[in-house]
């Protein structure tokens, strides 16, 4: 189904019907959205290190269920815990420590030396730091680890939208994620049909995340 461009409040309406009037648990869709994702940087990441950018939010929860699907594929992946796995919750959390469990190389990204030291080998870099959710240039850590993958010569992977990139208003701040592809989930975001986005969002891929048709049908249709 083709859908509109969706905004940020109607991300969290799709996620809230499917799981509350659906019963689709947050944490299948958050795998659905993974695996979809993995197969997008799987068929664009050159050979080497995989390194994912994981924040304290369901953008980092999905960027850890990559990680283990990426490793299940055969790439050296080493994941950068913007939070320490522990703190998260929720479905975050849940795939964080399935994560831990199975032996994945997770550095804690407790400053900006160790997050620049991190990525040093990486040829691709994945932000799974902020989602849609957020407003306003990114702080602390996670101004620190833009800053070093946009300085760094690896290919660039966004999940869902560009850390620093407003969902609705396409307005990329001072500091923002600088992405080669942009994996966004169930549909493109309404900010991305903002020509300010296009530098920012690079090529977009959408990734499908288990929600049914007639739910999708409500945001609009398959004539387009």
């Amino acid at each position: 189904m083709n859908l509109p461009a969706l905004t940020r409040d109607q991300v969290r309406e799709v996620d809230r019907i499917a799981i509350e009037q659906y019963g689709i648990p947050g944490v299948v869709l958050m795998e659905n959205a993974g695996i979809g994702a993995t197969a997008v940087i799987d068929g664009v990441a050159p050979n080497g290190t995989i390194a994912i950018l994981c924040g304290g939010g369901n953008n980092g929860g999905d960027g850890y269920v990559i990680a283990r699907h990426l490793d299940i594929l055969g790439h050296v992946v080493r994941i950068i815990a913007l939070t320490a796995p522990e703190d998260l919750k929720g479905d975050a959390k849940t795939n964080a420590l399935i994560a831990q469990k199975t032996g994945l190389d997770i550095v804690i990204g407790k400053d900006g030396n160790t997050i620049r030291k991190a990525l040093l080998t990486a040829s691709t870099i994945v932000d799974g730091m902020l989602g849609t959710g957020s407003a306003g240039p990114p702080r602390g850590l996670y101004a620190e680890a833009v800053d070093a993958s946009n300085n760094s010569d690896a290919l660039r992977v966004a999940l869902d939208i560009p850390t620093g990139l407003d969902c609705d208003t396409g307005e990329a701040s001072e500091l923002t994620f600088l992405a080669d592809h942009t994996t966004t989930f169930v549909a493109e975001k309404v900010g991305f049909t903002n020509t300010t986005a296009f530098p920012v969002i690079g090529r977009v891929h959408v990734v499908p995340i288990g929600v049914p048709n007639q739910l999708l049908s409500r945001f609009g249709d398959d004539s387009r």
